[in-house]
């Protein structure tokens, strides 16, 4: 885990007053992205207040390590970057935190370094050679359980085994890529036969994806108690799901065709230290529940293995669109209310050997906490459709229709902290072709 240093310091302003305001970027986040300005090739910035470092730029202006992780910002991913190790990106975070703070010495040269994020385009920051979701919020576990097994809604292996799935590298896209209705077999309980057609009950789910900086060698496993220490960063994910398909192809195997046609991430990166401040204990389990097993149990992990990160979904339809309106909250929730900790997550994905590799992408599974207000994903708060939503503007919704625009919000605040961001994840449902 990361220690708190001056990059944390809430008092610490930028030269930058886009950094300074109500902002997910100010000078104690820095997250990373990788942006493309037109004919240019694309490369990693940090995003700082509306604008983005161009930090390969800044190259002269660093030294040691930090210059290093600066050069291989100059890829058109982060992975040449993540590879460096946690020294490198924790010594880049330290000097570029020094040049845009208000009293930098340096401010003529470090603005020649900065873009307008408006005037660019945001691409997938990292090349991910494998993607796994989990399913680890024990109330969203149990609400969707719930609807198919009323009398025996969450499997008796749940509260030992972090559940997950091994989902589509290839379909991962960033934030602001449409979202095509996707089409496949379905069977309605009233048809005798399946039939293959458009997703009728298409859905998101609210999750928290991951990153892993490093991995581990075929064979081994990675400790609970180190697992953190594997992270690069974080960001917001929609795990788009069509819920009819699901539930005709899940038996016996589970989660595919439904599932992988796209997951939307959002394109900043925000990195394991600037989160540090924000570490909670674990989620309280209830009394009576299973201790973890030894291999998903640590003294550090269950003091600060928790993260309080409050992650909202919001809809906007195209008649709300048209109307001019503002996008409506479906629902808000935090990521401590999670049953298993991103460390468990990490160390039981080893726990049998199974190599994790550099740019692995790790998501949380619908963070869902236990009040309505916090389902997150359509199937809940609709009850499975049979009691939908209706929306300010009159609109009724039971699952997305097709214009439907989905945005996902996420935002650290604690006492004595400065508040943080994730900025968004959103994606417009095309129809099915």
């Amino acid at each position: 885990m990361y220690p708190i240093n001056e990059t944390h310091d809430p008092a610490r302003r930028s030269f930058l007053e886009s950094a300074n305001g109500e902002t997910d970027f100010p000078i104690q986040n820095l997250p990373f992205g990788v942006f493309r300005k037109q004919n240019e090739p694309a490369r990693a910035g940090i995003a700082i207040g509306d604008m983005i470092l161009d930090v390969s730029k800044c190259l002269p202006l660093l030294s040691g390590e930090a210059s290093a992780a600066a050069a291989a910002c100059a890829q058109p991913q982060l992975n040449d970057l993540m590879r460096l190790g946690r020294k490198a990106w924790s010594a880049l975070r330290f000097q570029v935190s020094r040049l845009l703070a208000s009293d930098t010495l340096q401010r003529e040269a470090v603005e020649a370094a900065l873009v307008p994020m408006a005037s660019v385009e945001m691409v997938l920051p990292v090349k991910v050679p494998n993607f796994t979701d989990f399913y680890a919020s024990v109330f969203h576990a149990t609400n969707a359980g719930r609807m198919f097994r009323p009398d025996n809604p969450l499997l008796p292996n749940y509260k030992y085994v972090p559940v997950a799935y091994h989902g589509r590298a290839s379909s991962l896209c960033v934030s602001g890529t449409p979202v095509r209705r996707p089409r496949g077999q379905t069977k309605p309980q009233a048809d005798a036969e399946p039939a293959y057609r458009a997703a009728r009950s298409l859905d998101y789910e609210l999750e928290l994806g991951f990153y892993i900086g490093e991995g581990n060698e075929l064979g081994t496993v990675v400790p609970v108690a180190e697992a953190q220490d594997r992270i690069f960063g974080y960001c917001l994910l929609n795990d788009w799901s069509a819920r009819d398909i699901q539930a005709w192809e899940y038996v016996p195997l589970g989660p595919f065709l439904a599932k992988n046609f796209a997951t939307s991430v959002s394109p900043w990166v925000v990195t394991a230290e600037a989160l540090a401040p924000f570490g909670v204990p674990a989620f309280r389990r209830p009394s009576g529940d299973p201790a973890p097993l030894p291999h998903l149990d640590a003294a550090s992990d269950r003091a600060a293995g928790g993260l309080d990160i409050r992650m909202e979904a919001l809809i906007l339809t195209e008649k709300m669109r048209k109307a001019g309106a503002v996008p409506h909250r479906l629902s808000i929730g935090t990521f401590a209310d999670i049953y298993w900790t991103v460390a468990q997550m990490v160390a039981h994905h080893t726990s049998n050997g199974c190599n994790l590799e550099v740019g692995d992408f790790i998501g949380s599974g619908t963070v869902s906490g236990e009040a309505k207000e916090s389902w997150a994903s359509l199937l809940e708060l609709t009850r499975g459709a049979r009691e939908p939503i209706t929306l300010p503007n009159g609109e009724i919704r039971a699952f997305i229709e097709d214009g439907d625009e989905i945005i996902f919000r996420g935002r650290c605040r604690r006492d004595g902290c400065a508040p943080i961001g994730f900025g968004e994840c959103r994606a417009t449902i095309l129809p099915a072709l």
